[in-house]
Protein backbone atom coordinates (compact mmCIF):
# COMPACT_ATOMS: atom_id res chain seq x y z
CA UNK A 1 0.00 0.00 0.00
CA UNK A 2 1.39 3.40 -0.92
CA UNK A 3 0.44 6.37 0.81
CA UNK A 4 -0.08 10.25 -0.46
CA UNK A 5 2.40 11.19 1.68
CA UNK A 6 6.34 10.78 1.25
CA UNK A 7 6.95 11.58 5.16
CA UNK A 8 4.06 9.18 6.34
CA UNK A 9 5.44 6.09 3.84
CA UNK A 10 8.68 7.29 5.56
CA UNK A 11 7.80 7.26 8.89
CA UNK A 12 5.73 3.72 8.61
CA UNK A 13 9.03 2.03 7.11
CA UNK A 14 11.18 3.09 10.35
CA UNK A 15 8.40 2.46 12.71
CA UNK A 16 8.15 -1.29 10.96
CA UNK A 17 11.71 -2.12 11.65
CA UNK A 18 11.29 -1.97 15.42
CA UNK A 19 10.99 -5.51 17.09
CA UNK A 20 7.68 -6.80 17.20
CA UNK A 21 6.14 -3.96 14.90
CA UNK A 22 4.77 -5.01 11.76
CA UNK A 23 3.80 -2.84 8.89
CA UNK A 24 0.11 -2.77 9.87
CA UNK A 25 1.38 -2.00 14.08
CA UNK A 26 3.51 0.67 12.48
CA UNK A 27 0.77 2.13 10.44
CA UNK A 28 -1.65 2.58 13.18
CA UNK A 29 1.21 4.23 15.02
CA UNK A 30 2.08 6.34 12.25
CA UNK A 31 -1.78 7.74 11.99
CA UNK A 32 -1.87 8.35 15.63
CA UNK A 33 1.29 10.31 15.49
CA UNK A 34 -0.43 12.39 12.52
CA UNK A 35 -3.72 12.90 15.63
CA UNK A 36 -1.52 13.74 18.76
CA UNK A 37 -0.85 17.50 18.87
CA UNK A 38 3.29 18.55 17.94
CA UNK A 39 4.41 19.27 21.12
CA UNK A 40 3.56 15.35 22.26
CA UNK A 41 5.25 13.94 19.12
CA UNK A 42 7.88 16.33 19.31
CA UNK A 43 7.98 15.21 23.39
CA UNK A 44 8.55 11.39 21.74
CA UNK A 45 11.13 12.46 19.30
CA UNK A 46 13.50 14.52 21.56
CA UNK A 47 13.36 11.58 24.04
CA UNK A 48 14.40 9.39 21.24
CA UNK A 49 17.14 12.08 20.64
CA UNK A 50 18.23 11.92 23.83
CA UNK A 51 18.98 8.53 24.43
CA UNK A 52 20.91 8.28 21.83
CA UNK A 53 22.77 11.25 22.40
CA UNK A 54 22.89 11.00 26.62
CA UNK A 55 22.64 6.93 27.24
CA UNK A 56 26.00 5.43 27.24
CA UNK A 57 27.73 2.17 28.81
CA UNK A 58 28.85 1.54 32.30
CA UNK A 59 32.69 0.72 32.14
CA UNK A 60 31.86 -1.68 35.02
CA UNK A 61 28.91 -3.41 34.69
CA UNK A 62 28.05 -3.50 30.72
CA UNK A 63 24.38 -2.08 31.60
CA UNK A 64 22.56 1.33 29.88
CA UNK A 65 23.69 4.81 31.74
CA UNK A 66 24.10 8.33 32.02
CA UNK A 67 27.01 8.11 34.58
CA UNK A 68 29.65 6.23 34.67
CA UNK A 69 30.24 4.01 36.94
CA UNK A 70 26.21 3.16 36.55
CA UNK A 71 24.23 3.98 39.82
CA UNK A 72 23.86 -0.18 40.31
CA UNK A 73 28.10 0.32 40.69
CA UNK A 74 28.46 3.06 42.68
CA UNK A 75 25.21 2.29 45.16
CA UNK A 76 26.90 1.37 48.64
CA UNK A 77 24.23 -0.22 49.66
CA UNK A 78 24.53 -3.42 47.57
CA UNK A 79 26.63 -6.04 48.51
CA UNK A 80 29.86 -6.12 46.35
CA UNK A 81 31.01 -9.90 46.47
CA UNK A 82 28.26 -10.84 44.86
CA UNK A 83 27.82 -10.45 40.46
CA UNK A 84 24.87 -11.49 38.88
CA UNK A 85 25.35 -12.04 35.33
CA UNK A 86 22.82 -11.29 32.41
CA UNK A 87 22.69 -11.64 28.81
CA UNK A 88 21.36 -7.91 28.04
CA UNK A 89 20.38 -4.45 29.90
CA UNK A 90 16.96 -5.53 29.58
CA UNK A 91 17.77 -8.43 31.96
CA UNK A 92 19.27 -6.47 34.56
CA UNK A 93 15.60 -4.52 34.55
CA UNK A 94 13.64 -7.65 35.19
CA UNK A 95 15.69 -9.17 37.54
CA UNK A 96 15.51 -5.53 39.54
CA UNK A 97 11.75 -5.55 38.97
CA UNK A 98 11.50 -8.89 40.99
CA UNK A 99 12.91 -7.29 43.82
CA UNK A 100 14.86 -10.54 44.10
CA UNK A 101 18.49 -9.30 43.91
CA UNK A 102 20.44 -6.29 45.14
CA UNK A 103 23.84 -7.14 44.46
CA UNK A 104 26.05 -6.29 41.87
CA UNK A 105 25.56 -6.79 37.79
CA UNK A 106 27.63 -7.85 34.56
CA UNK A 107 26.26 -7.56 31.35
CA UNK A 108 27.42 -9.54 28.79
CA UNK A 109 25.77 -8.40 25.70
CA UNK A 110 24.71 -11.30 24.00
CA UNK A 111 25.48 -14.95 24.25
CA UNK A 112 27.15 -17.42 22.67
CA UNK A 113 25.86 -18.38 19.01
CA UNK A 114 27.87 -20.05 16.29
CA UNK A 115 25.03 -19.91 14.06
CA UNK A 116 25.18 -15.88 14.52
CA UNK A 117 29.13 -16.07 14.66
CA UNK A 118 28.70 -14.68 18.02
CA UNK A 119 31.71 -16.58 20.03
CA UNK A 120 33.38 -15.57 23.61
CA UNK A 121 35.03 -12.09 21.57
CA UNK A 122 31.47 -10.85 21.41
CA UNK A 123 30.51 -11.50 24.60
CA UNK A 124 31.80 -9.47 27.84
CA UNK A 125 33.36 -13.05 28.80
CA UNK A 126 37.02 -11.13 29.64
CA UNK A 127 35.97 -8.27 31.71
CA UNK A 128 33.85 -10.95 33.99
CA UNK A 129 37.15 -12.51 34.58
CA UNK A 130 39.61 -9.75 35.20
CA UNK A 131 36.30 -8.61 37.54
CA UNK A 132 36.45 -11.78 39.73
CA UNK A 133 40.85 -11.85 39.36
CA UNK A 134 40.53 -8.42 40.92
CA UNK A 135 39.01 -10.22 44.07
CA UNK A 136 36.46 -9.33 46.36
CA UNK A 137 33.82 -11.48 44.72
CA UNK A 138 32.61 -14.58 46.79
CA UNK A 139 29.51 -15.59 44.13
CA UNK A 140 28.93 -15.54 40.86
CA UNK A 141 25.51 -16.12 39.70
CA UNK A 142 24.60 -16.90 35.38
CA UNK A 143 21.02 -15.76 34.76
CA UNK A 144 21.45 -16.45 31.39
CA UNK A 145 18.63 -17.08 29.21
CA UNK A 146 17.60 -21.05 29.74
CA UNK A 147 17.67 -21.74 25.75
CA UNK A 148 20.54 -23.69 24.09
CA UNK A 149 22.80 -20.04 23.28
CA UNK A 150 22.21 -19.66 26.94
CA UNK A 151 22.92 -22.89 28.40
CA UNK A 152 26.24 -22.70 26.27
CA UNK A 153 27.53 -19.29 27.96
CA UNK A 154 26.39 -20.41 31.08
CA UNK A 155 28.38 -23.58 30.74
CA UNK A 156 31.78 -21.48 29.33
CA UNK A 157 31.73 -19.12 31.63
CA UNK A 158 31.48 -21.75 34.62
CA UNK A 159 34.60 -23.36 33.15
CA UNK A 160 36.29 -20.05 32.49
CA UNK A 161 35.78 -19.23 36.07
CA UNK A 162 36.97 -22.63 38.14
CA UNK A 163 40.53 -21.12 38.59
CA UNK A 164 39.25 -18.67 41.17
CA UNK A 165 37.68 -19.05 44.84
CA UNK A 166 34.34 -18.34 43.88
CA UNK A 167 31.33 -20.12 44.17
CA UNK A 168 29.60 -19.60 40.59
CA UNK A 169 25.64 -20.61 40.87
CA UNK A 170 23.19 -21.12 38.16
CA UNK A 171 19.26 -19.22 38.20
CA UNK A 172 16.80 -22.07 39.33
CA UNK A 173 14.90 -23.03 36.64
CA UNK A 174 11.23 -24.87 36.79
CA UNK A 175 7.57 -24.47 37.33
CA UNK A 176 6.41 -21.11 37.15
CA UNK A 177 4.29 -19.37 40.33
CA UNK A 178 0.35 -19.76 39.33
CA UNK A 179 1.31 -22.95 36.70
CA UNK A 180 -0.05 -26.25 36.30
CA UNK A 181 1.62 -28.91 35.94
CA UNK A 182 -0.10 -30.95 33.32
CA UNK A 183 0.41 -27.83 30.96
CA UNK A 184 4.45 -28.08 31.78
CA UNK A 185 6.69 -29.50 29.08
CA UNK A 186 9.13 -32.72 30.13
CA UNK A 187 12.20 -30.02 30.35
CA UNK A 188 10.85 -28.21 32.33
CA UNK A 189 9.76 -30.61 34.80
CA UNK A 190 13.17 -32.46 34.90
CA UNK A 191 14.96 -29.02 35.86
CA UNK A 192 12.44 -28.24 38.72
CA UNK A 193 12.80 -32.00 40.46
CA UNK A 194 16.88 -31.64 39.78
CA UNK A 195 16.70 -28.29 41.50
CA UNK A 196 14.50 -29.00 44.23
CA UNK A 197 15.09 -28.02 48.13
CA UNK A 198 14.33 -29.05 51.20
CA UNK A 199 10.68 -27.67 52.39
CA UNK A 200 11.17 -25.03 55.32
Amino acid sequence: MQFSSRSVESLVTELSRLPGIGRKSAQRIAFFLLKVSREEAVGLAEAIRAVKDQVITCSRCGNFTEDDPCLFCLDGKRPKDVICVVEQPMDVFAIESSAGFRGQYHVLRGALNPLENRGPDEIRAKELVDRVAGGGIREVILATNPNPPGEATAHFLSELLKPYAVIVTRIARGVPVGGDLEYSDQATLARALEGRKPVE
